[in-house]
């Protein structure tokens, strides 16, 4: 494998730096997740969208109230509810009789930190205003398009058990996630620790900013000059075709899911402290990319496969290149 790197050595040590000063300051609220909070730090440094799945109660607004309060950046929490419409996450233009003329009033959706909680318990007509502000980075109202600030990101929650009142995310939505992971409960230390400090309501309140919105946006140009060698590419590609063979496998990982891949893990190898992709980021990432992409059909389902079964199937059977000497 090619260690050649495009990143300068200052420059790696910098970004991996911020990284874990970020990282260290969401663990204050956050305890015992090292991975997750990684995870979504390096889902914001490459552009992208996290959700987040598990029960409740296992700090999923949590996890995204202290990654909002480390940055300085605006934040909004829209709570899903069925009666929620496009508007009111969007935005409405109104008619202002003073000034004789139409205004457009900006929606949640233009903060740079945007907190979904429960997003599948809006209406499919709600969760589509989703969708070009996600993909796109802006937003069309009455024919007009506003740009949304940079940085951008979407942290969706939603509760993989109940389904009364809930509504399933379609395909296209999922597939503008760039991850999806859970929190899960805390280790026994970190568990005795939460107990121990009962008295804080709330772990994030007291968290303050320490990276702005314009070292964000430098971390994610350092992160798009991480070199992959041909021989990772060739490695994501030949993943995703076998992905779209697997028997019971419906949909397999999309073109914009390669595309996601390869962001995430160039952001990823530099918070590693390298300039370079190997294969174990790759690997590392394969289920917070890949999970929510692989859409098994029907039988498949019932006979119990998951997703994480055929990426695990998928990385022992599909090669993965070796360093070159």
């Amino acid at each position: 494998m090619s260690e050649l790197a495009t990143v300068h050595p200052d420059d790696v040590r910098w970004y991996a730096d911020t990284f874990d000063q970020v990282q260290h300051n969401v663990e204050a609220a956050v305890l015992g997740k090292r991975h997750v909070v990684r995870l979504g730090l390096t889902c914001l440094v490459s552009g992208g969208h996290l959700l987040l799945e598990d029960l409740p109660g296992t700090g999923k607004t949590m996890l995204a109230r202290a990654l909002a309060k480390s940055l300085d950046c605006s934040f909004a929490r829209i709570q899903f509810t069925p009666d929620l419409l496009p508007s009111d996450i969007t935005g409405v233009t109104v008619y202002d009789q003073v000034q004789g003329q139409f205004s457009f009033h900006p929606g949640p959706l233009f903060h740079s930190m945007v907190l979904a909680d429960e997003i599948n318990r809006a209406s499919p007509k709600t969760q589509s205003a989703l969708l070009e502000v996600m993909e796109e980075g802006h937003v069309t109202v009455d024919g007009k398009t506003h740009e949304v600030r940079r940085p951008f990101m979407v942290i969706a929650t939603q509760n993989p058990i109940e389904q009364a009142g809930t509504y399933q995310l379609p395909e296209a939505q999922l597939d503008r996630f760039l991850m999806r992971t859970s929190v899960g409960h805390p280790d026994a230390e970190s568990t005795e620790a939460l107990l121990a400090e009962s008295r804080i309501r709330d772990r994030a309140a007291d968290l303050v900013p320490v990276v702005t919105a314009r070292e964000i946006e430098r971390m994610s140009r350092l992160a798009d000059m991480v070199h992959v060698d041909p021989a990772i590419i060739s490695y994501v590609r030949r993943l995703a075709e076998a992905s779209r063979e697997v028997p019971g496998v419906r949909i397999g990982l999309s073109t914009r899911g390669c595309l996601a891949w390869i962001r995430a893990a160039k952001a990823w190898a530099l918070a590693e402290r390298r300039g370079h992709v190997v294969p174990e980021d790759i690997a590392t990432l394969a289920h917070p990319v890949l999970g929510h992409r692989l859409l098994m059909g029907s039988g498949a389902a019932y006979g119990g496969t998951t997703s994480d079964e055929v990426i695990d199937d998928l990385l022992a059977q599909v090669p993965a290149p070796r360093d070159r000497a």
